[in-house]
């Protein structure tokens, strides 16, 4: 185990050394006068700037996001997972997710996107033409957000990505990330899965018995074949729904907002 400061210098893009970042403590610096790079004050990248929203390309519907660098169009197909994805006009990295808990992102006047601690004062631009020192404007402020109750932050079973939701309401969760639905613990897909399996087995049986108590009066009568085909439909509909609910992804409860 090391003592973080090596993660912290890892890239955001793993083949991208120029998306590389340094944060440390405003006491690790020399002063100013001392430096060799430049000093320079900027504003963490705020709530509003990021990520940006996914737009549906006219050909073939291919997500994508707009560089926050030189506007260029990003296909971000099969990269939804991870947090930065890289320009190929400007070759610039533009996030796509929030910081990790206790990150944040700030963007140096070089365009290189940078990451460092949510406590951070003061970080150094890890590129060679560049290596400012750059000191942070304090973060912008973020009205409180008022408490519901049953609000609970939860990961989706799909995607693995965070989202609110309510647990007192008794519906299945649509992941705001992926788009996917999931239930909010096992106990809801499984109550579903229970109740569809009972209410399927229930039709069947009225299907089997209404059969064979009417299977001679039927060939007088060819409307009772239509009370036939109705039960064993719905059986096989409510059989269908129960194993829907059965292999349905969970999503887990990571605690209250």
């Amino acid at each position: 185990m090391g003592d973080g400061k090596d993660s912290e210098r890892q890239p955001l893009l793993q083949n991208d050394n120029n998306a590389t970042y340094t944060a440390t403590n405003a006491s690790e610096f020399p002063p100013a006068a001392d430096c060799a790079g430049q000093l320079t004050t900027v504003s963490p990248i705020g709530p509003d700037e990021l990520p940006p929203p996914y737009q549906a390309a006219s050909s073939g519907g291919v997500p994508m996001v707009t560089c926050r660098v030189c506007q260029a169009m990003i296909d971000i197909s099969g990269k939804r997972d991870q947090h930065v994805v890289k320009c190929c006009q400007c070759n610039e990295a533009t996030p796509i997710r929030n910081a990790p808990p206790g990150k944040k992102y700030v963007r140096c006047p070089c365009n290189c996107l940078l990451i460092c601690k949510s406590s951070s004062q003061r970080i150094a631009c890890p590129r060679p033409n560049c290596k400012r020192i750059i000191n942070l404007a304090p973060s912008p402020v973020t009205p409180p957000v008022p408490s519901m109750p049953g609000m609970c932050r939860v990961t989706c079973g799909h995607c693995h990505d965070t989202f609110l939701f309510n647990t007192l309401n008794n519906s299945l969760a649509r992941c705001p990330h992926c788009r996917k639905i999931s239930s909010v613990g096992p106990d809801f897909a499984r109550g579903r899965g229970i109740f569809f399996l009972i209410l399927g087995l229930i039709f069947l049986i009225i299907g089997i018995g209404v059969t064979a108590g009417t299977y001679a009066f039927a060939r007088g009568n060819g409307g009772i074949y239509v009370a036939y085909v109705g039960a064993f439909l719905l059986a096989v509909i409510t059989l269908v729904r129960s194993v829907y609910y059965c292999v349905m992804k969970v999503s887990i409860i990571e605690g209250p907002m």
